[in-house]
């Protein structure tokens, strides 16, 4: 399939809009009974673990086994709490959740646990032991970038910190393990900190905050959970040429990386400031499939097979010199190593280009963009 079909079939499936979670008691009979149990949902990143989610439960393999239906709490710990409650009472098998917190949930969890519902974590943590979790290992996270910034300041320099959702175990192993980092280096000095809710917009918002009272000349580095794409939009707008751009560490919007490519490299739908330019940047994910990873276990372990109670995925890590540019999107691009999408197959800059693991060849980027599976 070429380029402008690919991307015209999924501007297609966009537009339908017919995503309905959930059956009749006639279609769902002989499925299991599966909850998707989200929390705050205000940024790209939930949305498309929701759609892959989705796109899975839907796949040839599942849509015979799995009733999905899907509750959103916000970010509210005793919401959740009460919908998982009701959950139960519903007759869930299984719960696959996006935790708010990593403690909150424990007790709500262990009773669900005593009456034989499997509750599966993703991306987020859980402690109650009984509990499966499915997510990268959040310290090395902030870890690597942390390091990877002090070396590109060669030890010494002012940066802007954005951290996440707060109390969120990614919020706080990411920033715990890279402020560890940054201690070491007593030259390196955060002279502006954020929460930025892992959303371009809110970065926007927090980072205009800072800098009404310093400018772009007073900061030598930045280490953004998510929002290195709007950090160099908002330096060109100030003025800063691309080679000027300051050295970013954050999470993979596809946005970021379409940045990192080199200046002049030709790009279909790239414009300005979506456009190649050379950024400096380290570009690490959670990725967005394991929700959906979470969903395939929990219909294993629903079947009888040993499933591990933590799942650990490898963290996908794109540097300016590993990044390699998708042509079409296919599963066998992605296989091969691409990680960054044209601007005219995925438009939303925002959006989070770490899709792809060989655990999950049921979806890739329909699913993560529109929520249909791999045929």
């Amino acid at each position: 399939m070429g380029i402008g079909s690919k991307a015209r079939r999924l501007a297609l499936l966009a537009g339908m809009a017919v995503c309905a979670f959930g059956m009749s008691g006639a279609e769902a009979a002989g499925r299991h009974k599966i909850f998707l149990s989200m929390s705050f949902i205000g940024n790209d990143w939930q949305a498309e673990a929701a759609n892959m989610v989705k796109a899975m439960a839907s796949h040839k393999s599942m849509v015979d086994k799995v009733d999905l239906q899907v509750q959103v709490a916000g970010p509210n710990a005793q919401r959740q709490i009460q919908q998982i409650n009701a959950m139960v009472q519903a007759g869930a098998e299984a719960i696959v959740i996006f935790p708010i917190s990593p403690t909150a949930l424990n007790q709500v969890v262990k009773n669900a646990c005593e009456k034989g519902v499997k509750v599966f974590a993703y991306d987020a943590e859980i402690t109650e032991p009984c509990a499966y979790n499915v997510h990268i290992d959040q310290e090395e996270a902030g870890r690597v970038t942390a390091e990877w910034l002090v070396k590109k300041l060669n030890g010494r320099g002012n940066i802007i910190a954005v951290t996440g959702v707060p109390g969120t175990s990614v919020d706080d192993l990411r920033t715990k393990a890279a402020k560890e980092v940054f201690a070491k280096h007593p030259d390196i000095k955060i002279v502006g900190e954020a929460v930025g809710m892992w959303s371009q917009a809110v970065a926007r918002t927090e980072l205009s905050k800072i800098l009404a009272t310093r400018s772009w000349d007073d900061i030598n580095g930045l280490w953004m959970q998510v929002g290195c794409f709007t950090a160099n939009s908002m330096q060109l707008e100030a003025g800063k040429k691309s080679s000027e751009l300051l050295p970013c560490a954050g999470e993979g919007s596809n946005g970021g990386r379409i940045q990192m490519l080199p200046e002049g490299t030709e790009v279909e739908g790239a414009t300005s400031p979506y456009a190649p330019l050379g950024a400096p940047r380290i570009s690490y994910a959670s990725p967005p499939y394991s929700g959906a990873l979470a969903l395939k276990l929990a219909v294993e372990a629903l079947e009888g097979k040993d499933v591990a109670k933590k799942t650990i995925l490898p963290l996908p890590v794109v540097t300016n010199e590993t990044i390699k540019l998708c042509d079409e999107g296919t599963w066998a691009e992605m296989k091969a190593g691409c990680n960054a999408f044209k601007p005219s197959l995925v438009s939303n800059p925002g959006w989070f280009a770490s899709i792809f693991s060989d655990q999950t060849p049921e979806i890739g980027l329909a699913a993560a963009l529109v929520g249909q599976p791999e045929e």
